[in-house]
C-alpha cells in the first residue's frame, strides 16, 4: 500500500486546522511514517482520514485518536458547532443547554470544549458539577426546561473509545432525520481552530442531582426494605449515586465491589466494561456469594444500564438476561400502577426483545407497542410521542421505569425498582426466580439469547447481510421459517417460524453483527413447567447453533 496524494493532502489540511498540540503531533508522526513508505502507517492514516464519525445511537462514538474519524477535541468542537446551528434552526437560539460527562479519558476536555463552543454561540450553558450518570443529564433537560442536553460518554464501549450523546428538548435521544441535519451542519462548520469558544458557561451545584434523587424516592410502592444487595459500577460513575438512591429508599444493606467502585478510565479489572460481556460480572457475583446477598446489581460505566443477578438453589449465582429483568420489572410496575394517574397506559419494547411483555400487558389491559431497536424509538412509541408511556425496555439491559422523569434508559431508577420488587418478594418467602416461574406458568416459557460476533474487517458485516438477503434460510431449529426484510425502514432481517425467531442487524455503535433469538413454548399445567423449559432450552440451543453457522460466529 502506497500513500496516495489525495490522502496525504487531506491529512495536511486537517493538520492545518488542528487545535490540539498533542493530536497534531500524533497525526504528524503517522503522516511522516506513511510518507516514508511504512505500509502500516499508510493504512492507519487512511483509517483515520476515512471520513467523519457518523451519528449512530443518539450521537457519536469512536476511538480516541487524531483525525476526522476519531473522538478528539477538533471533532468535538466542530460537532458542537453543528449542534448549535441545528438548535438555532430549530428556534432554540440562546436557549439553555445542559452538558455533562463521565470519567473516561478525554471526557473532561471534551466537556469543556462543548460548553465553551455553545457559550460562544450564545447559549445559556450549564455544566454538571462532576462526572455523573447519563440519566442525570436527561433528567436535567426536563427539570430545567432546556433545549438540549449533551453527555460526553462512550457508555459501555472499550476503554479506547469515547462519545458524544445528544438529548433533545424532551430529554429523549435524537431520532431521524435530526442526525442527518446535524451531520450537514457539521460538514458546513468552520475548521475547529476557527470555531469561537468562550468560557462564559456556568457550573451547576448539587441541586439537579438532589432533584433527581428526590424523584427516585417516589418509585417504590412496597413497604418492605429488608434486602441485602451487592453491586458494582464497573469502574464508572454510578456507585455514589446508586448508594445514595438506595439509602434514601431504605435499602441500606449494600456492598459494593471495592475494586470497581471508583471511576477509573483504564477499566483495569474488565476487558469490556459491559455487564452483558462474559466475565464482566464475575467479581460482583463473587461478592454476592461472599456476603450472602439476596440480589446483585451491575451498572454499566455511565449507569444508564442495569443488570440483575440472582442466587440459584445450589448456592451459585447467575445474571438475569435483559428480557428476564424487563419482564419482572414490567409486571411489577403494571401490578402497582396508579390507573387514575395513568388511565390509558402504554408499555413498549423492541422487535429484538422478548415478546412476553405483550402478553403481560394484555393481562393488565394495557397497550403494548413494539418498536425498532433503541430508546430513541421506544420513547416515541404508540402515537410517535410516547403518550401514556409508563415503562419501556430493551433486551440490552436498558430499562425505563419512570418515563415522565427520565425519557431514556436509567440504571439507577431501575435498580431502585428492582430492590422494591425483590424486598416485596422476600417478605412473602419468594424470590425473583419464583416470580419468573410464575410468569412462565401464566404466559408460557419465553427464552431468549443473543449472538454478537465482532469483525476485524467491518465490511464483512454488510457482506453477510447481503448474503442473507440473497439466500435466506428456510429452516431454523427444525422449524420452517420465513424472512422479513425491514429495509428501507431498518437494516434488519426478521426470520421467524412457529415458536422460533431470529432477528439480525448490524450494531449501531460497535463493529458487530447482532442476532436476537427467541423460543416460545406454552405451559399447559404448572407441573409441566420443568418439561416445557427443558424443551425450550433444547430448541434454543438448536436455534443458536443454526444462526451461529449463518453468521460464521
Amino acid at each position: 500500500m502506497t500513500l496516495r496524494p489525495r490522502l496525504r493532502d487531506a491529512a495536511f489540511r486537517w493538520l492545518a486546522d488542528e487545535l490540539d498540540t498533542d493530536d497534531r503531533a500524533e497525526l504528524q508522526r503517522i503522516l511522516a511514517s506513511a510518507m516514508g513508505g511504512d505500509e502500516a502507517s499508510v493504512a492507519e492514516l487512511a483509517e483515520r482520514m476515512a471520513g467523519p464519525l457518523r451519528f449512530g445511537t443518539a450521537g457519536l462514538r469512536g476511538p480516541l485518536r487524531a483525525g476526522p474519524n476519531g473522538m478528539n477535541r477538533a471533532v468535538v468542537v466542530r460537532t458542537t458547532a453543528g449542534v448549535a446551528e441545528w438548535l438555532r434552526n430549530s428556534r432554540h437560539a440562546g436557549a439553555t443547554v445542559i452538558v455533562g460527562r463521565d470519567a473516561r479519558h478525554g471526557s473532561e476536555a471534551f466537556c469543556t470544549d462543548t460548553a465553551s463552543t455553545l457559550a460562544a454561540a450564545g447559549f445559556d450553558v450549564r455544566v454538571l458539577p462532576s462526572p455523573l450518570p447519563t440519566p442525570v443529564v436527561g433528567f436535567a433537560v426536563r427539570e430545567l426546561g432546556a433545549a438540549a442536553g449533551i453527555q460526553i460518554t462512550a457508555s459501555h464501549n472499550p476503554l479506547s473509545d469515547n462519545g458524544y450523546k445528544l438529548f433533545d428538548a424532551a430529554g429523549t435521544q435524537i431520532a431521524p432525520p435530526v442526525g442527518e441535519q446535524i451531520e450537514a451542519a457539521i460538514a458546513a462548520a468552520a475548521p475547529a481552530v476557527s470555531v469561537p469558544r468562550a468560557h462564559t458557561w456556568s457550573r451547576l451545584g448539587d441541586e439537579v442531582l438532589e432533584a433527581y434523587l428526590r424523584r427516585l424516592e417516589t418509585l417504590p410502592k412496597g413497604t418492605h426494605r429488608t434486602l441485602r444487595v451487592a453491586a458494582t459500577a464497573l469502574h464508572g460513575v454510578g456507585a455514589a449515586t446508586l448508594r445514595e438512591a438506595l439509602r434514601r429508599n431504605g435499602f441500606t444493606d449494600l456492598s459494593l465491589v471495592a475494586e470497581q467502585a471508583d471511576p477509573n478510565p483504564d477499566f483495569p479489572t474488565v476487558t469490556f466494561p459491559n455487564p452483558e460481556e462474559p466475565g464482566a460480572a464475575d467479581q460482583l457475583l463473587a461478592l454476592a456469594s461472599e456476603v450472602d446477598a439476596d440480589m446483585a446489581i451491575a451498572l454499566d460505566p455511565d449507569a444508564d444500564r442495569c443488570a440483575l443477578g440472582v442466587p440459584l438453589p445450589d448456592g451459585s449465582w447467575r445474571m438475569l438476561r435483559g428480557d428476564e429483568a424487563g419482564a419482572l420489572l414490567g409486571s411489577h410496575l403494571l401490578s402497582t400502577l396508579d390507573r387514575q394517574a395513568h388511565p390509558d397506559p402504554l408499555v413498549a419494547t423492541t422487535i429484538a426483545s422478548s415478546s412476553i411483555l405483550r402478553s403481560i400487558a394484555a393481562t393488565h389491559g394495557v397497550r403494548c407497542d413494539l418498536t425498532q431497536t433503541g430508546f430513541k424509538y421506544l420513547v416515541r412509541s404508540g402515537d410517535g410521542a410516547g403518550t401514556g408511556l409508563v415503562f419501556a425496555y430493551e433486551e440490552a439491559l436498558g430499562l425505563c421505569v419512570d418515563p415522565d422523569a427520565v425519557r431514556d434508559k436509567d440504571g439507577i431508577s431501575a435498580a431502585v425498582l428492582a430492590c422494591d420488587l425483590a424486598a416485596t418478594l422476600n417478605a412473602d418467602g419468594r424470590t425473583l426466580l419464583d416470580a419468573l416461574d410464575e410468569l412462565a406458568i401464566e404466559h408460557g416459557v419465553y427464552l431468549t439469547d443473543s449472538l454478537s460476533p465482532r469483525f476485524e474487517r467491518t465490511s464483512r458485516i454488510a457482506e453477510l447481510m447481503a448474503e442473507l438477503r440473497a439466500d435466506p434460510p428456510t429452516v431454523l431449529a427444525g422449524r420452517e421459517v420465513s424472512t422479513e426484510d425491514m429495509l428501507p425502514g431498518a437494516d434488519v432481517l426478521r426470520i421467524a417460524g412457529e415458536g422460533v425467531r431470529a432477528l439480525i442487524r448490524p450494531s449501531g455503535t460497535e463493529p458487530k453483527l447482532k442476532a436476537y433469538l427467541e423460543v416460545v413454548r406454552p405451559v399447559a399445567q404448572p407441573d409441566e413447567l420443568t418439561a416445557a423449559r427443558a424443551a425450550a432450552d433444547a430448541r434454543l440451543a438448536d436455534l443458536r447453533a443454526d444462526v451461529s453457522a449463518l453468521l460464521d460466529a
